[in-house]
């Protein structure tokens, strides 16, 4: 195949689904004329459409997948599988997780079926330098050549950076920029592009928040900044948004975590928020790695702005390393767990327990006048 004019994209996503049910880490089938077609043509359409999306509620947004495809399936089995619910994906879709190829054929499956409702933007391992090393390019060359490899790679270098939600929402992987002064400079990045060391694309993808940081601060990654409260502030103050929404946590290391460093923490709970609420990570694989003990978290914003968060549990077997407690949890500054949603009736048994929708009923007070 050397084009997508013969790619039967609903033949597909029915064979991707085939696996719900069956034990975790069961390999799809796919021909390597499927795979190089859903690149094809899903990079198409990412050039059609805009490097800083505007979109619509509702909408789910979903964070790092890192290619935990069972995961991932049950993400939408809680919050609906397309067209039933539309989503946004902020970024991380390979790497770490055993099956990155099932997770990001899926995603860019459902793009292509539905593209004014299924958004998928562009993180940090979405970049040939990060997931030559971090597993993708060893899954590629296991299960197909390098070749492949490189045509994922030349789609990946299409993917939009940044979302805006009803004008309210700004939604990135990584987080703000010293240079990100108008949204006019997101919208003239050009595609296709590589992500380069420095600069406006790389700290979009790379940054990150601190509590111990005023202004800009340096990076523990190596790559670009992180920044304080002040900042978040300063930014939705002149832009006149309510919320800053991203994901990217719990990348500093590999699966091999023969040594935890003091700073490598995954989002415990899902969800964590900064500076009062005006920021949120969003971390959607649950059990990361296998290693830890964390929930997965998935965020509802409906018609009416009100944002309520869908949390996968983490199974209840033993991990390797757990994470402390966050320094916040319990205070008076954090969310609550409320159990007003009730238990999700969607979907069979899981084994890594059961979800629950958490309704964050201060989250973005403003949004909601």
């Amino acid at each position: 195949m050397t084009d997508s004019s013969d790619l039967n994209v609903d033949s597909l996503i029915s064979k991707l689904l085939e696996v719900r049910g069956a034990h975790p880490g069961k390999t799809v089938e796919m021909t390597e004329a499927e795979v190089r077609g859903l690149c094809l043509k899903s990079r198409e359409i990412f050039l059609q459409q805009p490097t800083l999306l505007e979109l619509e509620v509702p909408l789910k947004i979903c964070g790092d997948i890192h290619g935990q495809y069972n995961d991932l399936l049950r993400l939408f089995e809680y919050g609906g599988f397309p067209p039933e619910a539309n989503y946004l994906f902020l970024g991380d879709y390979v790497d770490r997780g055993k099956q990155s190829l099932e997770t990001i054929c899926l995603l860019l499956a459902y793009k292509i079926k539905y593209p004014e409702n299924f958004f998928l933007l562009r993180g940090n391992h979405e970049c040939a330098s990060i997931n030559r090393i971090y597993g993708f390019y060893d899954e590629c060359k296991r299960r197909f050549n390098i070749k492949l490899w490189k045509t994922f790679t030349d789609c990946f270098n299409c993917l939009p950076i940044a979302a805006i939600i009803d004008e309210k929402i700004f939604c990135c992987h990584g987080g703000l920029s010293p240079d990100l002064q108008n949204m006019e400079q997101i919208r003239r990045i050009m595609r296709p592009t590589d992500v380069p060391d420095t600069g406006l694309l790389c700290d979009l993808l790379w940054s990150d928040p601190d509590k111990d940081v005023t202004g800009w601060g340096e990076n523990d990654r190596g790559v670009s900044f992180t920044f304080g409260a002040d900042v978040v502030t300063k930014f939705l103050n002149r832009h006149d948004l309510d919320l800053i929404c991203r994901g990217h946590q719990g990348e500093e290391i590999g699966c091999d975590l023969s040594v935890v460093p003091i700073s490598f923490q995954v989002v415990e709970d899902g969800y964590e928020f900064f500076a009062q609420k005006q920021l949120i990570t969003l971390f959607s694989a649950p059990n990361y790695c296998d290693e830890f003990d964390n929930a997965g978290g998935m965020m509802s914003v409906d018609n009416n702005m009100l944002c309520t968060m869908i949390i996968l549990k983490p199974s209840k077997k033993k991990v390797k390393y757990q994470n402390a407690p966050l320094s916040n949890a319990g205070g008076s500054g954090s969310p609550q767990r409320s159990d007003q949603g009730g238990e999700l009736q969607k979907g069979g048994k899981e084994s890594s327990g059961e979800e629950k929708t958490t309704s964050l009923p201060e989250l973005l007070d403003r949004l909601l006048k």
